[in-house]
């Protein structure tokens, strides 16, 4: 009985060591795991947070086209304003001067026929 206690003693201590193997081995795996998706979480971060930044990138090139497009609208609309403002100035100043080079040195006068006589008002102005 002394083989057969042996041989049993010896079963037991090779199932414990064979468990102990296993349960090393499924605990390591468990590690390399958890390892890996440690790992990948933190690309997935990184690759979350680089297409935030190209979408605000994005998002900032887009705005500032509109700012530009805005402010090229608001520039072309005061340089009309401007324009139609000058152009009328000009044709106020041109008829100012017409006028008063009409009336410049020139004999005004007005007159009126009573019965039968005409009476005349002449009045010379040099300016």
């Amino acid at each position: 009985m002394d083989t057969q206690n042996s041989e049993k003693a010896a079963v037991k201590i090779q199932s414990w060591w064979r468990g102990n193997m296993v349960r090393r081995t499924l605990l390591h795996a468990a590690l390399r795991a958890w390892v890996i998706q440690c790992w990948w979480r933190s690309m997935q971060a990184k690759m979350l947070e680089q297409r935030r930044r190209l979408a605000l990138r994005l998002y900032t090139c887009r705005e500032w086209a509109v700012v530009k497009v805005q402010a090229q609208v608001r520039m072309w609309q005061a340089r009309r304003r401007f324009l139609q403002a000058r152009h009328a100035a000009c044709i106020i100043q041109s008829h100012w001067r017409w006028h008063t080079s009409q009336t410049r040195g020139l004999i005004r006068g007005r007159y009126e026929v009573k019965a039968s006589r005409l009476e005349l008002d002449i009045e010379i102005l040099l300016t």
